[in-house]
């Protein structure tokens, strides 16, 4: 049954790019998850524009099927289903050459309410935001109640996210724009802030001293599909390590803000990326999945894998090497952080465990595909024999604890996007501080060797954890 929760004032969803990957797999189904929930209602708009719509119908039918599992769980869905694609249109639109302006004004004339959010999403590469932002300066369409959404990557260095910036905040004030990475929306990432910030034990534990180390690991089992043109001019290290990775950093890393409030948040996200040590040569390791070059059509050294010892020279963390790694063609779909405890300074049942290996304590915090966390303790095995131990965990399965499905990180931030909110997402200081950091490590990149891998495996052997005394531990066997 769709639940009943009170209504959010109707809004207008203009989505430059409306007929793309990006619109149709994840932006598109969020809304219709988020109509069958009564959080948009009928009198809302979503306008789709893109150059040279041709099929519609089409589209529709592509739609329909990534919005299949929603359209599943009851019959009266359907009826939904028929009442979501009402508040749809379709406009043919250049944001270059301006062709197709009078349709799109046409279609807001008949609907449109000032008094409503107005909520341009460009789903675009971020070369076009300045021409999609001028265009809709010259359309009138910048009023109060107007809202942007960027996806990342923006820009592919930190001179051109100057240049978008500069172009963006020239026409939109800073609270107008929300700088979108959905792994700030997911339910685990927020239960992040929700485990150190309202939990006294685990703050009191989260520093340097008793953490040894952090491993975060953001495994693709898949290529990188109709997007190769795309990955081989930005690779793994702008597409993923650039935003999605260094944001759970942030995340770890940041010191207790004052209030859980967006201000306040970023800016003690802004402090960690500003601490990240330089990256040195022996700490950084890039690969490529092996068919890589064929699919693209030439040979080419854009890596598909990288992986980094990450070092935050501030108080807390001094000492705490961040392990951290993406790829595609992994052999496993899967985000993890895996935080590992010190050992005990002493060991008081030495004479029991002479010659036992005991694992340090980890908490485990799981991103993707299921999300949840773990704890592994060391606990006594029951019954006489003295003090034998084995490991043991308490696990928090979300999917298993919580009875109604989970919203897709979309969601919640579309959501946030209507209600004005916007916590989670990155400002534009962030932005730039994070180019700080990544511009040298792709000139790094640039000089190394990038590894051929295996479909299938975890990437190249390791060159980098080996070196510190450490190994990976891999999702598929701490899940």
């Amino acid at each position: 049954m769709i639940s009943e929760k009170s209504n959010i004032i109707p809004s207008e969803f203009i989505i430059v790019g409306g007929t793309g990957n990006l619109s149709k797999n994840k932006i598109l189904p969020a809304l219709f998850w988020r109509f069958l929930d009564k959080q948009i209602d009928e009198r809302s708009n979503i306008i789709l524009c893109d150059k040279e719509i041709k099929s519609k119908d089409d589209f529709l039918l592509e739609l329909k099927s990534k919005c299949n599992e929603a359209l599943s769980k009851n019959l009266e869905n359907e009826k939904f289903w028929d009442s979501f694609l009402k508040i749809i249109n379709f406009v043919d639109l250049d944001v270059i050459s301006g062709n197709g302006h009078n349709d799109l004004l046409k279609i807001l004339k008949e609907k449109f309410d000032p008094s409503r959010p107005i909520i341009f999403y460009l789903a675009i590469a971020s070369s076009l935001f300045g021409n999609s932002c001028r265009f809709i300066r010259d359309s009138g369409l910048n009023v109060p109640q107007s809202r942007l959404v960027i996806e990342k990557p923006i820009g592919k260095n930190k001179s051109t996210a100057i240049k978008i910036n500069n172009e963006i905040s020239s026409i939109f004030k800073e609270s107008q724009i929300y700088r979108i990475d959905h792994y700030l929306g997911k339910e685990t990432v927020q239960n992040l802030m929700a485990l150190r910030f309202a939990n006294t034990f685990f703050e009191n534990q989260w520093s340097n001293n008793n953490i040894d180390n952090v491993q975060i690991t953001v495994s693709e089992s898949v290529g990188v599909k109709d997007r190769i043109a795309y990955y081989n001019e930005y690779g793994a290290i702008r597409d993923m390590l650039q935003n999605h990775l260094l944001q759970l950093i942030c995340l770890i890393a940041m010191e207790p803000p004052s209030f859980y409030e967006a201000d306040q948040l970023r800016d003690e996200k802004l402090r960690v990326l500003k601490a990240l040590k330089p990256i040195c040569e022996d700490e950084i390791q890039t690969g490529q999945y092996r068919s890589f070059s064929d699919e693209l059509g030439k040979n080419s050294n854009t890596e598909t894998f990288v992986a980094l010892k990450v070092m935050i020279n501030n108080w807390r963390w001094a000492g705490v090497p961040f392990y951290i790694r993406t790829g595609k063609k992994l052999s496993i779909r899967a985000s993890e952080i895996i935080i590992t405890f010190k050992n005990k300074p002493h060991d008081i049942f030495s004479k029991f465990t002479t010659g036992l290996h005991q694992e340090p304590n980890r908490l485990i915090i799981r991103v993707q595909p299921e999300e949840g966390l773990k704890l592994k303790l060391t606990s006594k095995a029951p019954g006489p024999g003295g003090m034998r131990f084995f490991p043991s965990e308490l696990n928090l399965s979300f999917g298993d604890t919580f009875a109604d499905r989970l919203p897709d990180a979309y969601e919640r931030l579309l959501m946030d996007v209507v209600r004005g909110n916007q916590t989670l997402f990155m400002r534009s200081d962030e932005v730039l501080a994070a180019w700080d950091f990544i511009d040298p490590i792709v000139k790094i990149a640039k000089n190394l060797e990038t590894q051929l891998y295996r479909t299938g495996t975890m990437g190249p052997e390791d060159k980098i954890l080996v070196l510190n005394g450490h190994q990976w531990l891999d999702p598929k066997n701490e899940a």
